[in-house]
């Protein structure tokens, strides 16, 4: 089993399917060619795809081998661990409270959560939601400091982890990448509405827009539910590859807990920007006040309340997250015209120069 520091979680209405048909071309498929070049270029078992299109006509691809112990296909739009894509989904919760006046955005932490968060330079009276939601908050990431455990976690658990260590920097001060933003908001979202975290998760987002591939595992559950591809992980450069599909995610919880695959990701994006999850003005401050984000999520990249841009090469920008968890990569998202596109790999990144591949893809898809 990998140490849970070198495998911390990362960085990154709808339509029916269409057949291949409504994408015909006469050049060969740039989406298709893309992956064919991750499997057999960069190494990766499997990669797979989905695109959606301005008029909500989606196409899946896959490339390479779903499992390398039998040789099986990689299934059509598999299920697959999206790590740090939770945040967004995470986020989205805690803005729909904003909006039902159950969350103050600029509130401190402490109005939740008294007294709970307190450390070294760390004190919830002075850090705020909006400081957790985008990164600004100065917190530690609990995930440098896992270890070699990887067992089930209990959240609290987490952000002791996190509380052990000095912070960062002052709040509000710096943009700096910490999982431990989120496992607190998750905490501020169980406290606000009583409930747990993954049924307010169900309730107001998975069953709202219909993504019924797309779920938050159960204490204990370490399986994937449906049909899905194999996700391999590897020590260091040269060495075998290793099974690491059934792992216990309560490590990411918040930050990067769930499953889910291509297609309902590109669901779930287009219907964020699309105004189907969030009030106008909560959508908005999701979006505004984005600050540079280029050492986590590559050039160009913004970071708003849980949400990245990310330009085009073809003009523009698109909106999404992207995650990393073992045995998986992430990367997509959605255009204000409702082009969406989400790229999965079968082997947790940790070259910046494949994870610059991936991102490409996406380009791929969404300027074609």
């Amino acid at each position: 089993m990998p140490t849970a520091a070198a495998v911390a979680v990362g960085v990154m209405t709808m339509g029916a399917l269409a057949p291949p048909a409504a994408f015909a071309a006469a050049r060969p498929d740039t989406v298709q060619q893309g992956l064919n070049a991750l499997v057999h270029s960069d190494g990766v078992p499997a990669a797979l795809a989905g695109v959606r299109d301005r008029d909500g006509r989606t196409r899946t691809y896959t490339a390479g081998v779903g499992d390398l112990a039998t040789g099986s296909k990689v299934p059509r739009d598999g299920q697959v661990r999206i790590g740090s894509n939770t945040k967004t989904f995470t986020a989205v919760v805690v803005l729909q409270l904003v909006g039902e006046g159950k969350i103050g955005l600029d509130a401190p932490v402490d109005t939740y959560l008294p007294g709970l968060v307190r450390g070294k330079g760390i004190d919830g009276r002075h850090i705020t939601v909006r400081q957790l939601l985008q990164q600004t908050s100065g917190l530690p990431n609990y995930t440098n400091y896992l270890g070699d455990d990887v067992r089930y976690f209990e959240p609290r658990e987490l952000l002791d982890i996190a509380l052990r260590h000095k912070a960062d920097f002052a709040p509000g001060t710096k943009w700096e990448y910490s999982n431990t933003n989120y496992v607190l908001a998750g905490l501020i979202v169980e406290k606000v509405t009583g409930r747990p975290l993954a049924e307010e998760m169900d309730r107001r987002v998975i069953k709202r827009i219909g993504l019924h591939h797309t779920y938050f595992p159960a204490p204990g559950d370490a399986t994937v539910r449906e049909p899905h591809p194999k996700g391999y992980y590897r020590d260091s450069a040269g060495a075998p590859l290793r099974d690491v599909t059934e792992m216990d995610p309560s490590w990411g919880w918040a930050a990067g807990q769930m499953i889910s695959t291509n297609s309902d990701l590109n669901r779930f994006f287009t219907a964020l920007l699309s105004g189907h999850l969030l009030p106008e003005a909560q959508l908005a401050q999701m979006r505004s006040a984005t600050l540079p984000a280029e050492t986590t999520f590559g050039p160009g990249a913004r970071y708003g309340l849980g949400l990245v841009s990310k330009p085009l090469p073809c003009g523009g920008v698109y909106w999404g997250h992207g995650g990393s968890f073992p045995g998986y990569e992430t990367r997509g998202g959605a255009t204000d015209d409702g082009r969406a596109a989400n790229v999965a790999v079968t082997m947790q990144l940790t070259d910046e120069a494949a994870r610059a591949r991936v991102d490409r893809v996406v380009d791929t898809a969404l300027c074609r």
